[in-house]
């Protein structure tokens, strides 16, 4: 397995910690606009879509810069496209789940607060986010370690 190497464990815990910070920017975009801008409030899918990317932004910098600094013998701009390509199939997995998620968590916790509430609405958002977020790290991880940044050493 990929993880019994102490420098692939390394490098999957700063994955990690670099998505920590690209979902602290999903979450924070995506509620900025679903609780400020009325139109995203009833079309979180595109939020959740716009918040995606500018963390994707982010992660594939720090990626670049300290997950996988010794990945260089593959231009900047050839590892953005194959880090963009992963991201964008990542999308396309999440983006369905978490319609799906975020329908059934609305019902479920609908039943939990007064009628017209709207923190069943947030709850789901939130919840729905979070579990397509930790869903797609493993497949962008894997992706990403053996196709963007497969020039490095184990």
């Amino acid at each position: 397995m990929i993880l019994t190497n102490s420098r692939e464990r390394t490098r999957f815990i700063r994955f990690a910690i670099v998505g920590a910070i690209g979902a602290a920017i999903d979450f924070g975009v995506f509620n900025l606009l679903t609780h400020f801008v009325p139109y995203f409030r009833e079309n979180a899918v595109f939020a959740q879509a716009i918040s995606f990317t500018l963390a994707v932004f982010s992660n594939f910098t720090w990626n670049r810069l300290w997950t996988y600094p010794d990945s260089r013998s593959k231009s900047i701009m050839r590892q953005w496209v194959q880090f963009a390509v992963v991201s964008v199939i990542g999308l396309a997995i999440r983006t369905p789940i978490f319609l799906w998620l975020e329908g059934l968590l609305i019902r479920t916790f609908s039943s939990w607060f007064p009628k017209g509430a709207a923190t069943p609405i947030v709850i789901a958002h939130n919840a729905a986010l979070a579990i397509v977020i930790g869903t797609v790290m493993i497949w962008n991880f894997i992706a990403n370690r053996y196709w963007t940044y497969n020039d490095v050493t184990s």
